[in-house]
């Protein structure tokens, strides 16, 4: 195979290429003669490469790549922020042509993955997850090992389907309401799950997000080629899933094996969060606990006038839930809110301070909720769990800042972050992702705060099937857009955005639900980034670094090359988006393998799939992130059972695609 006019490597070999999916074989291009120069030791029997020399082109590409990494694990900005600073200094600089740089926002992969999005949030509005959990029951018939595994084949058909992180936020409920059913720890499901969904989804090209961009790359470097090399051609949408099905049985395979060895032996209290025993899981977890009770402020009350910020500073003051003053009775009242002659206050403390309280401001107590009984329902209120996800607009931000109970009636409780549990001063607690949130909030108060999805609810709360009766709408657009993709020659963006549009003339969602259901972050980090990986291709320096590897591992054999590269990805992807660790590594892989006479297709595929390989840190995945804090899990967990599964994906990725692209 012949690969790059100068300043890339150039050589008169001609290397089949085997191809995936189902193009067949690509036709070369107009044979010429170039010269080479032979490459610094080791040198390859009939090859000859041209040496390259380090360009300010190339330092600048250098620069920018560490700089994106070093934001990307320092968040000092923002990523959406940093991809947009990279894109723009690319612009200036002429990296790539100016008509190029924004091209990643109209690229194929952005707009299947916005459709992809879309049609996610679509099945979840028909109640597809509903309909998910009751079967999981029937099937797993409240056994533990049966259950695990049960959860954990339905999120690995689901993540050849859907993306990660949408997919996450959509199990975590579901996990969280058959473990309150069945009276498994949801320590024990939550963190299979999550591993689950990530060694599954290479399964399809449909929602990897890195599988999607590898394409755009392709397409990247073909454009780059000599006249006369092969192009590599484009992975078809079910090219890897023999790979992909592989990893998948894999991850299943381990924690039925393992789970009962190296998961969390505690018996978390978690299990059993229901709005039937609200009080006593919350108390039990996070110490809040005590009895509800209504106070009712007379004439003589110093609180007369006060505001309800002002009244939570008191000493010995409880938790002030509602507020009915005359007609007008709220959920979660805002801290400005002012407190009058007869004003009815819903509490909750223990009974001796309560009382404590009532004494010393001069009001009236009752223990039983008689005017404000209606708000603390249990089937229309109550306490609940909300995980922040990494795309949520909330973090960074504090919970005084939020202003949750104006916006949304919605009172934060506490805050649990790892082994830290936030009670005292709330208001002053700075988020991050990952965080639980504890929240006092009636049911409707709470669906709607999280369709922005700022929250993930944990906690099985009452919730009706939206949509009912548009199931079989999103389900036959659905399949309609994978009939596409697979036997038509339409582009992916194309076939998936048409069932994306099927389901909006539909009604089974509506385009203000569109717009919320896509992750705006995670796509415009992905447009962002698409072109510093073309930049590292146009400028050579994709090819100088891997001819720096090359002098070092030049003489190595092609399973130390790849494992290299697979493990550099991996790394890399544990400290920053895997669409990044991609965009920075296949231009490399491909000049690797083109610099040894590898097939640059399985080059590639290796760094695209072992960016999923990301189970060494509760960080290095946003599904990972999100199931730390309800399932109460600690670094340790994720390394005592990430290292093997890390080993064990490395170890098949490699052995998968050498049988494939032999």
């Amino acid at each position: 195979m012949c690969h790059r006019a100068s300043p890339w490597f150039t050589s008169h070999c001609n290397v089949p290429l085997i191809l995936a999916g189902k193009q067949g074989r690509a036709r070369p291009r107009e044979a010429s003669t170039a010269q080479s120069h032979p490459l610094p030791p080791p040198a390859l029997p009939g090859r000859s490469l041209v040496a390259l020399a380090l360009t300010p082109e190339m330092i600048l590409v250098l620069g920018l790549v560490g700089f994106t990494m070093l934001m990307l694990v320092l968040e000092w900005i923002r990523a959406d922020m940093v991809a947009l600073l990279v894109v723009v200094v690319i612009g200036l600089t002429g990296l790539i042509p100016s008509d190029r740089v924004f091209n990643g926002f109209a690229g194929n992969a952005v707009i299947a993955i916005i459709a992809i999005m879309i049609m996610g949030a679509g099945l979840d509005r028909a109640g597809v997850l509903s309909l998910t959990a009751s079967f999981v029951m029937r099937m797993a018939r409240g056994k533990e090992s049966r259950l695990g595994v049960v959860i954990n084949s339905v999120t690995s058909l689901f993540s050849a389907v859907i993306p990660s992180q949408a997919l996450a936020a959509l199990m975590i409920p579901v996990t969280s309401r058959l473990s309150a059913r069945t009276g498994v720890p949801i320590s024990r499901l939550l963190l299979p799950m999550g591993f689950c969904i990530l060694t599954a989804t290479n399964t399809t090209l449909i929602a990897n997000s890195p599988l999607i961009v590898l394409n755009d790359l392709i397409a990247s470097a073909n454009a780059n080629l000599p006249p006369g090399a092969h192009t590599i051609p484009k992975f078809g949408l079910f090219s890897v899933t023999p790979v992909g099905l592989v990893l998948a049985l894999l991850g299943i395979g381990y924690f039925w094996l393992f789970a009962r060895k190296l998961l969390p032996e505690r018996e978390d209290e978690r299990l059993k969060v229901t709005p039937g025993r609200t009080e006593s899981y919350f108390a039990e977890t996070y110490g809040i606990g005590g009895e509800t009770a209504e106070l009712t402020v007379t004439a003589e009350s110093p609180l007369v006038g006060m505001s309800i910020g002002e009244v939570e500073q008191l000493h010995g003051a409880p938790l002030i839930l509602a507020i009915k003053s005359g007609n007008d009775a709220r959920m979660a009242p805002p801290v400005d809110y002012v407190i009058w002659v007869g004003s009815v206050l819903g509490v909750l403390a223990p009974r001796e301070e309560i009382s404590r309280f009532a004494n010393n401001q001069l009001c009236k107590v009752s223990p039983r909720m008689r005017q404000l009984g209606e708000l603390f329902n249990p089937t229309r209120a109550g306490i609940s769990e909300a995980v922040l996800p990494p795309s949520s607009r909330f973090l960074k931000q504090s919970v005084g800042d939020l202003r949750l109970r104006k916006r949304y009636g919605i009172s934060v409780l506490a805050v649990n972050r790892g082994d830290q549990v936030f009670r005292d001063d709330v208001r002053g607690v700075s988020l991050r992702a990952g965080d639980t949130l504890v929240l006092h909030s009636s049911w409707r108060d709470l669906a709607l705060a999280t369709e922005d999805k700022d929250l993930v609810v944990v906690t099985d709360i009452p919730k009706e099937e939206q949509r009912p009766g548009k199931i079989w709408q999103a389900v036959g657009f659905f399949l309609l857009a994978k009939c596409l993709a697979l036997f038509t020659h339409l582009d992916l963006s194309v076939a998936m955005m048409t069932g994306a549009i099927g389901m909006l003339l539909t009604g089974v969602l509506n385009m203000d639900e569109a717009y919320k259901a896509v992750n705006w972050k995670t796509i415009f980090v992905t447009a962002c980034l698409i072109p510093l990986g073309w930049s590292m291709d146009a400028t050579g320096t994709a090819a100088w670094l891997a001819q720096e590897v090359l002098n070092h591992l030049g003489g190595a054999s092609p399973w130390i090359l790849q494992t290299c590269l697979a493990v550099l990805t991996l790394l890399f992807s544990q400290v920053m988006s895997n669409v990044g660790a991609t965009v920075m590594m296949v231009p490399i892989a491909i000049s690797v393998a083109v610099a040894t006479g590898g097939n640059p297709s399985a080059y590639a595929l290796i760094v695209a799939v072992s960016s999923s390989n990301t189970f060494l840190l509760s960080s290095g995945h946003p599904a990972l992130m999100m199931v730390a804090g309800p399932g109460g899990y600690r670094g340790k967990d994720f390394l005592r059972v990430g290292v093997p599964l890390t080993l064990a994906m490395l170890v098949a990725t490699l052995v998968m695609i050498n049988l494939l692209f032999r």
